[in-house]
Protein backbone atom coordinates (compact mmCIF):
# COMPACT_ATOMS: atom_id res chain seq x y z
CA UNK A 1 0.00 0.00 0.00
CA UNK A 2 3.02 2.18 0.87
CA UNK A 3 4.72 1.51 -2.81
CA UNK A 4 1.11 2.30 -4.31
CA UNK A 5 0.94 6.11 -2.46
CA UNK A 6 4.37 6.67 -3.00
CA UNK A 7 3.83 5.94 -6.68
CA UNK A 8 0.71 8.03 -6.82
CA UNK A 9 2.25 11.32 -5.26
CA UNK A 10 5.62 10.59 -7.41
CA UNK A 11 3.07 10.64 -10.19
CA UNK A 12 1.50 13.96 -9.51
CA UNK A 13 5.20 15.57 -8.51
CA UNK A 14 5.50 14.73 -12.73
CA UNK A 15 2.06 16.14 -13.51
CA UNK A 16 3.48 19.59 -12.26
CA UNK A 17 6.65 19.67 -14.20
CA UNK A 18 7.39 21.05 -17.46
CA UNK A 19 9.75 19.89 -20.27
CA UNK A 20 12.06 22.12 -21.06
CA UNK A 21 12.39 24.04 -17.66
CA UNK A 22 14.99 24.15 -14.64
CA UNK A 23 14.15 23.64 -11.62
CA UNK A 24 15.48 23.90 -8.19
CA UNK A 25 15.16 21.98 -5.42
CA UNK A 26 12.83 24.65 -3.37
CA UNK A 27 10.27 24.61 -6.42
CA UNK A 28 9.70 21.09 -5.65
CA UNK A 29 8.89 21.51 -2.24
CA UNK A 30 5.38 22.56 -2.26
CA UNK A 31 4.42 19.62 -4.69
CA UNK A 32 6.36 16.98 -3.01
CA UNK A 33 6.36 15.79 1.17
CA UNK A 34 9.41 13.43 0.42
CA UNK A 35 11.45 15.56 -2.20
CA UNK A 36 14.84 14.34 -1.97
CA UNK A 37 13.21 10.60 -2.63
CA UNK A 38 11.29 11.53 -5.44
CA UNK A 39 14.23 13.62 -6.79
CA UNK A 40 16.23 10.59 -6.55
CA UNK A 41 13.39 7.94 -8.10
CA UNK A 42 12.88 11.01 -10.92
CA UNK A 43 17.16 11.02 -11.33
CA UNK A 44 17.14 7.20 -11.65
CA UNK A 45 13.93 7.30 -14.44
CA UNK A 46 15.55 9.88 -16.46
CA UNK A 47 12.80 12.45 -16.04
CA UNK A 48 14.98 15.34 -14.79
CA UNK A 49 19.29 15.78 -15.64
CA UNK A 50 21.02 17.35 -12.41
CA UNK A 51 23.00 20.22 -13.81
CA UNK A 52 24.36 21.10 -10.35
CA UNK A 53 24.09 21.12 -6.29
CA UNK A 54 20.42 21.42 -6.32
CA UNK A 55 19.45 22.39 -9.59
CA UNK A 56 17.77 19.62 -12.21
CA UNK A 57 16.78 20.42 -15.80
CA UNK A 58 13.82 18.37 -17.15
CA UNK A 59 14.94 17.84 -21.14
CA UNK A 60 12.76 18.33 -23.60
CA UNK A 61 13.23 16.39 -26.75
CA UNK A 62 13.90 17.46 -30.49
CA UNK A 63 14.12 15.69 -33.72
CA UNK A 64 18.06 15.67 -32.68
CA UNK A 65 17.78 14.52 -29.24
CA UNK A 66 17.21 16.01 -26.11
CA UNK A 67 17.81 19.48 -26.10
CA UNK A 68 19.98 21.46 -23.19
CA UNK A 69 18.44 24.44 -21.76
CA UNK A 70 18.03 27.83 -22.24
CA UNK A 71 20.94 29.52 -20.92
CA UNK A 72 18.89 32.36 -19.28
CA UNK A 73 16.83 29.81 -17.40
CA UNK A 74 19.68 27.95 -16.66
CA UNK A 75 21.40 31.30 -14.58
CA UNK A 76 18.18 32.27 -13.49
CA UNK A 77 17.47 29.21 -11.64
CA UNK A 78 21.04 29.12 -10.09
CA UNK A 79 20.83 32.85 -9.00
CA UNK A 80 17.47 32.72 -7.93
CA UNK A 81 17.63 36.38 -9.14
CA UNK A 82 16.33 37.79 -12.26
CA UNK A 83 19.05 40.38 -11.75
CA UNK A 84 21.72 39.41 -14.31
CA UNK A 85 23.44 40.47 -17.46
CA UNK A 86 24.72 37.57 -19.79
CA UNK A 87 27.88 38.14 -22.23
CA UNK A 88 30.57 36.65 -23.65
CA UNK A 89 33.55 37.84 -26.08
CA UNK A 90 32.74 36.47 -28.91
CA UNK A 91 30.34 40.03 -28.98
CA UNK A 92 32.93 42.23 -29.07
CA UNK A 93 33.37 40.80 -32.45
CA UNK A 94 30.17 42.72 -33.52
CA UNK A 95 31.97 46.08 -32.58
CA UNK A 96 33.85 45.78 -36.07
CA UNK A 97 37.13 46.09 -33.55
CA UNK A 98 39.20 43.11 -34.91
CA UNK A 99 38.20 41.04 -32.12
CA UNK A 100 38.11 37.88 -34.33
CA UNK A 101 38.39 34.98 -31.98
CA UNK A 102 35.78 32.74 -30.72
CA UNK A 103 35.29 31.81 -26.90
CA UNK A 104 33.94 28.96 -24.97
CA UNK A 105 33.02 31.34 -22.32
CA UNK A 106 30.18 33.06 -20.97
CA UNK A 107 29.98 35.88 -18.08
CA UNK A 108 27.44 36.19 -15.84
CA UNK A 109 27.35 39.94 -14.07
CA UNK A 110 25.00 39.73 -11.26
CA UNK A 111 25.02 41.18 -7.45
CA UNK A 112 25.20 37.11 -5.75
CA UNK A 113 27.77 34.96 -6.62
CA UNK A 114 31.54 35.14 -7.87
CA UNK A 115 33.18 32.53 -9.53
CA UNK A 116 33.54 29.79 -12.25
CA UNK A 117 30.53 27.29 -11.54
CA UNK A 118 29.70 24.44 -13.51
CA UNK A 119 26.11 24.17 -14.64
CA UNK A 120 24.99 20.88 -16.69
CA UNK A 121 27.97 20.40 -19.14
CA UNK A 122 28.51 24.39 -19.57
CA UNK A 123 30.93 26.62 -17.45
CA UNK A 124 29.83 30.41 -16.42
CA UNK A 125 32.34 33.14 -14.91
CA UNK A 126 29.92 34.89 -12.66
CA UNK A 127 31.20 38.22 -11.35
CA UNK A 128 29.36 40.38 -9.11
CA UNK A 129 29.12 44.09 -10.22
CA UNK A 130 27.03 46.62 -8.56
CA UNK A 131 26.33 48.12 -11.85
CA UNK A 132 25.21 46.67 -15.10
CA UNK A 133 22.53 47.11 -18.26
CA UNK A 134 19.23 45.65 -18.09
CA UNK A 135 20.30 45.01 -22.00
CA UNK A 136 23.20 44.94 -23.99
CA UNK A 137 24.60 47.76 -25.66
CA UNK A 138 27.44 48.83 -28.21
CA UNK A 139 28.13 51.13 -25.47
CA UNK A 140 28.43 48.83 -22.80
CA UNK A 141 30.12 46.45 -24.83
CA UNK A 142 33.26 48.96 -25.98
CA UNK A 143 33.42 49.56 -21.91
CA UNK A 144 33.44 45.96 -21.52
CA UNK A 145 35.89 45.47 -23.81
CA UNK A 146 37.91 48.36 -23.05
CA UNK A 147 38.27 46.84 -19.38
CA UNK A 148 39.14 43.18 -20.39
CA UNK A 149 41.73 43.52 -23.09
CA UNK A 150 44.00 41.92 -21.23
CA UNK A 151 42.03 38.37 -21.55
CA UNK A 152 41.93 38.77 -24.74
CA UNK A 153 44.19 36.48 -27.05
CA UNK A 154 44.36 39.03 -30.14
CA UNK A 155 46.98 41.61 -30.21
CA UNK A 156 46.17 44.01 -27.54
CA UNK A 157 47.90 46.47 -28.69
CA UNK A 158 46.19 46.36 -32.12
CA UNK A 159 42.49 46.39 -30.26
CA UNK A 160 43.73 48.96 -27.90
CA UNK A 161 43.90 51.56 -31.43
CA UNK A 162 40.60 49.95 -32.69
CA UNK A 163 38.73 50.37 -29.23
CA UNK A 164 40.19 54.04 -29.32
CA UNK A 165 38.62 54.91 -33.13
CA UNK A 166 35.42 53.21 -32.49
CA UNK A 167 35.12 55.32 -29.53
CA UNK A 168 35.43 58.78 -31.12
CA UNK A 169 32.47 57.37 -33.91
CA UNK A 170 30.09 56.66 -31.17
CA UNK A 171 27.52 58.67 -29.30
CA UNK A 172 29.65 60.49 -26.77
CA UNK A 173 26.67 60.88 -24.31
CA UNK A 174 25.57 57.33 -24.10
CA UNK A 175 29.14 56.28 -24.20
CA UNK A 176 30.02 58.62 -21.29
CA UNK A 177 27.15 57.14 -19.38
CA UNK A 178 27.97 53.49 -19.57
CA UNK A 179 32.02 54.48 -18.73
CA UNK A 180 30.75 56.14 -15.69
CA UNK A 181 28.13 53.44 -14.68
CA UNK A 182 30.06 50.71 -15.83
CA UNK A 183 33.39 51.22 -16.65
CA UNK A 184 36.11 49.39 -14.57
CA UNK A 185 39.25 51.56 -13.92
CA UNK A 186 41.25 50.55 -16.79
CA UNK A 187 38.23 51.05 -19.27
CA UNK A 188 38.22 54.84 -17.74
CA UNK A 189 41.68 55.10 -17.90
CA UNK A 190 42.09 53.90 -21.67
CA UNK A 191 38.65 55.80 -22.59
CA UNK A 192 38.48 59.05 -20.47
CA UNK A 193 40.89 60.93 -22.79
CA UNK A 194 38.68 60.23 -25.54
CA UNK A 195 35.80 61.73 -23.92
CA UNK A 196 37.35 65.00 -22.36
Amino acid sequence: MKKILAMSALEQLKMHLQKGRVYRRNDLVKWSRSVDRHLHALLEEGVLQKLSQGVYYYPQNSAFGQTPPEEEALVRSFLKDDRFLMTSPNLYNALGVGTTQLYNQRTVYNHKRHGKFKLGNRTFDFQVKHHFPEKLTPEFLLVDLAGSLDRLAEDQQQIKNNVLSKAGNMNKTELRHALDHYGNGKAKRLLAPVLA
